[in-house]
């Protein structure tokens, strides 16, 4: 570490003789990186409170629901882990596996749910036992690949995070909470929903979309097919506001037999 320094001090001396950028060392900048929309899920393995596991590997084939939580034994993350724990098995039923992280040990994790199962009660939830797995992150390391950790509101813990991993094992969306604010549920699962339905039938879900309500379809591909749709607008399944905004029905049966494909 020392050598470290000083080649970090010639280099930096050597940057203002030459004029030539601060160089920078890729472990800093692994720190700061947020994967984006379409990379691949960073790929790790951790020990969890289910056992090591190698990520996203093991899930292949399944979407997965990876999130992050600021620390074991507060309040916020408590109902929003009693939360998640009472919609698994909605969850499974959706092809997906839910995986949480906290920079905290194992040992902590444990202790922090066996409270929870024992003595906490949320709303109508007690006796709530989490069975998906939990990270160990102490030394940060998962925190980092996923740009989980925000400098600006703390240097020790994640923030709210949820990564989207579909199948293939890319990062589909992404949804980031303040440390004070506890995740809405029924939106997580509201957008996975929806993005199994757009890969099943290949079509966009307007704002506050819900399944049973009209979804988008495409937009025309030239001036030919645009405007034969604004002619047989309301004459068949097609419903054109304009050439480039087209609805049409999607049952909940139909969404739900997607949904069986995924």
């Amino acid at each position: 570490m020392k050598n470290k320094n000083i080649i970090a001090s010639l280099l930096t001396v050597m940057c203002l003789v030459s004029g030539l950028a601060f160089p920078v060392y890729a472990e800093e900048t692994a720190a700061t990186h947020l994967p984006l929309i379409g990379d691949d899920a960073p790929a790790f393995t951790a020990k969890t409170t289910q056992g090591t596991i190698n990520f996203p590997e093991d899930y292949k084939g399944k979407w997965i629901i990876l999130f992050s939580h600021p620390a074991d034994f507060t309040p916020v993350c408590t109902t929003e882990f009693m939360t998640f724990a009472t919609m698994q098995l909605e969850f499974e039923k959706l092809n997906t596996q839910l995986v949480g992280l906290s920079i905290d040990s194992g040992y902590s994790h444990i202790a922090w749910l066996r409270t929870i199962k024992e003595k906490v009660e949320f709303k109508d939830m007690k006796n709530v036992e989490v069975t998906f797995p939990l990270i160990e992150d102490i030394k940060m390391d998962v925190a980092k690949k996923y740009g989980m950790l925000q400098p600006t509101a703390s240097t020790t813990q994640a923030v709210r995070a949820v990564f989207f991993i579909d199948p293939a094992g890319k990062i589909r969306a992404i949804l980031y909470y303040p440390l004070s604010n506890g995740r809405n549920f029924d939106e997580i699962k509201r957008l996975l929903i929806a993005m199994q339905t757009s890969d099943a039938y290949k079509i966009a879900t307007p704002a506050n979309w819900q399944p049973g309500d009209d979804v988008i379809v495409p937009p025309a591909g030239s001036c030919g097919t645009a405007k034969e749709r604004m002619e047989k607008s309301g004459q068949g399944e097609l419903d054109c506001k304009d050439w480039f905004m087209c609805f049409k029905k999607l049952s909940k049966e139909q969404v739900e037999e997607g949904l069986k494909k995924k």
